[in-house]
Formats: structure tokens, C-alpha cells, sequence
């Protein structure tokens, strides 16, 4: 699968996140000319998502990645908003459970792949298990790099099995992070979206660029590309995922199945002008037996 893009992040390319514009929104003028385009957009993935389900030959995981504040709720949100819910699985990853804790760190998330036919997102993702731990001294180079590649290793593998892995890390600036966090904080309604760790987490953001730095380069592969978004303005962060994603599942070249029953020839019965009105009949009569045992008159 060969995908062109301007935020691609070539497999093996050193990454300095400085150099990734976080306010570029390349053949969209504004957020007025980004409505129709995101609308053509749904619309394609909803049709697209409907013969990936028929089709059960692949599946689509979505990984999203990002700062707080960076939209991934949003994204979700916008994107996937017309997309059936039957063929859509949302997975997010916190502290590991006690569970969780007592096996190999890929454990839970193997959990959460789509089955053949289905989307999944993971809002957070197994990257998680390299880059807290990281960040915060809690793991050596030597293990976040053998973590990244057992990473790879599994992402092949997915990928072997029919599963197709997009990867999004939402770049944000830590000014607009800024606005976003004051935002929450004079909106009452908003206060349930903020803790503790949203300002601690603050403290640590060029350890975070430096660690996400790391995983760019370790981890996109040709197989399960990573791609940085620009990602201040939300309007245009969903129509370059979306667009994304539509080329992605474009360039499957899926297909419904050949039906196993063949329908043609088949002709229903109309039901008579006759019939239709003894029914209706019927209908009243019945109504009128029902009202009458419970006193309700029609």
C-alpha cells in the first residue's frame, strides 16, 4: 500500500518535530472550505466501510497518538460521525490494570485488534507502554528500544494477517495546548475533561517531543506508516486524516462478495386492493376488542 502524503514520515528518517509545522493546512483555505470537504469525506469512508464489512478480507486499525489536549476525542468524533457503529470499535489505553501488569506489555492491546471486515481505533495505543515509562525514567534506552522493536515485529505480523495499520500522531504547539487547557478551566461544563495529570504532564513536554522523536523514527514503516498531523487548527487535523484514510482504504480495491443466493427471476406477490382492505378491516376489529376489554374508547 503506497500512500502520498505531506506528513508521511519516511521509515528510517531522523524526526525533529520542530520541523513539523503544527498550523499548515495544505489545499484547504480556511475552516469554511474544510466543511464540504470533511462531508465528502464521511460519505466516502461510510461507503468504503460498508464494503470492508461485506468484503471480511481486511481490517483497518487506526492508531491515534498525541499530547493532551491534542484531539483525539475530536477526531473520532468528526471523522467517524457517519460511519456505521456496527463496523466501528473504539479501544483506550490507560495504566495497566494489575491484570494486564502480569503479562507482556502487547497483551491487552492484541485484545482490541478489529477482526477482518472492521475498523478499530485505538485512542491512546500500546506506544503508550514505551513513552510514559520513558519520560519519566522508569525505562532504559536499551528497553524502549527493544520495546519498539517488538512493536514492529507485531505490527508485521498484523499486517501479515490482513490488517492494515495507519498511524497519527496529533502535533500540536505547547501554546495552543496552552489556550486549549485555559479554555477548559473557564468552562464549567469542561471541568470533567481535566486532571491533575493535565498540568504535571505539562512540566515534561520536551522530554515528550524528544521521546515521540524516538518512536517516529524507530517505528514508521512502510507496513504501518506513521504520519504527523498538524493538528492546532481541529478543522484542518480532520480532513487530513480523513483524506488519509479514504486513499488508504481506496487503494484496497475491495470488493462485495459474490452472493452465495442468487435472487434474479424472483418476483413478490402484490397484495390485492382486496386483500389490503380485509386486512384493514381485520386491524380495526382487533382494535376495537382490545379497547373494549380495557375501557379505553377509540
Amino acid at each position: 500500500m503506497k500512500l502520498k502524503s505531506p506528513f508521511f514520515v519516511k521509515p528510517h528518517s531522523k524526526v525533529k518535530l520542530s520541523d513539523f509545522s503544527t498550523v499548515a493546512h495544505p489545499g484547504c483555505k480556511d475552516e469554511a472550505a474544510s466543511k464540504p470537504i470533511l462531508e465528502k469525506h464521511r460519505k466516502q469512508l461510510d461507503e468504503l466501510q460498508e464494503v470492508l464489512y461485506a468484503s471480511q478480507a481486511k481490517a483497518i486499525l487506526i492508531v491515534l497518538q498525541g499530547m493532551d489536549t491534542a484531539g483525539k476525542d475530536g477526531t473520532i468524533r468528526h471523522i467517524f460521525s457517519g460511519v456505521n457503529p456496527q463496523g466501528c470499535d473504539v479501544a483506550s489505553f490507560k495504566v495497566p490494570t494489575p491484570l494486564e501488569a502480569k503479562h507482556d506489555f502487547l497483551w491487552r492491546c492484541h485484545q482490541q485488534v478489529p477482526p477482518l471486515g472492521m475498523i478499530g481505533i485505538f485512542n491512546r495505543s500500546h506506544y503508550e507502554d514505551v513513552l510514559s515509562p520513558y519520560v519519566h525514567g522508569q525505562m532504559s534506552q536499551k528497553t524502549a528500544q527493544q520495546r519498539m522493536d517488538n512493536i514492529n515485529g507485531w505490527e508485521r505480523m498484523l499486517v501479515d494477517q490482513g490488517v492494515v495499520v495507519l498511524k497519527f500522531f496529533l502535533h500540536i504547539s505547547h501554546a495552543e495546548q496552552t489556550r486549549r487547557l485555559q479554555s477548559r478551566i473557564d468552562t464549567p461544563d469542561k471541568h470533567w475533561k481535566i486532571s491533575p495529570a493535565d498540568f504535571e504532564e505539562r512540566k515534561f513536554w520536551d522530554r515528550y517531543m524528544g521521546a515521540y522523536e524516538k518512536i517516529l523514527h524507530r517505528t514508521s514503516r512502510k507496513h504501518a506508516p506513521w504520519f504527523v498531523i498538524p493538528a492546532d487548527y481541529k478543522w484542518y487535523r480532520n480532513v487530513a486524516i480523513s483524506q488519509i484514510l479514504v486513499d488508504a482504504m481506496q487503494s484496497l480495491k475491495l470488493k462485495y462478495p459474490v452472493a452465495a443466493f442468487n435472487p434474479k427471476g424472483i418476483k413478490l406477490e402484490k397484495e390485492s386492493p382486496a386483500a389490503a382492505a380485509k386486512q384493514a378491516k381485520a386491524r380495526v376489529k382487533a382494535a376495537k376488542q382490545v379497547n373494549a376489554v380495557t375501557g379505553v374508547r377509540s
